[in-house]
């Protein structure tokens, strides 16, 4: 899974800056350190897919750590994401196809 994993995150980062939704300057520590699902008291839910699952996913490929079962965020984005976002529908698609990767039953 780790190649595929790896391939979907690189998708999705493409996707964000094709759509112009990409930053170069990072949010402070404290945003990051929140303590809420998705951050969503202190980061936008874009945000959060650049600056914590993306490298953080990314990390623990690096480390050979085990990686999260059952794993599902686009029903989140489905909410969370306006429909008038730059790149909204092919967003949710490779959410669902990175969720995808979490939730198949391997045996």
């Amino acid at each position: 899974m780790t190649p595929l994993l790896l391939q979907r995150l690189e998708q999705l980062e493409a996707l964000l800056r094709d759509h112009h939704h990409w930053q170069e300057t990072p949010p402070s520590a404290s945003a990051l350190a929140s303590s809420q699902p998705f951050c969503l008291d202190t980061l936008e839910p874009l945000e959060w897919l650049q600056w914590v699952l993306i490298p953080r996913m990314r990390e623990l490929v690096a480390a050979r750590q085990p990686l999260p079962q059952k794993f599902a965020v686009a029903p989140y984005f489905e909410v969370a994401l306006a429909s008038s976002t730059p790149g909204h529908a092919l967003i949710l698609l490779s959410l669902a196809q990175l969720d995808a990767l979490f939730m198949d039953d391997p045996a």
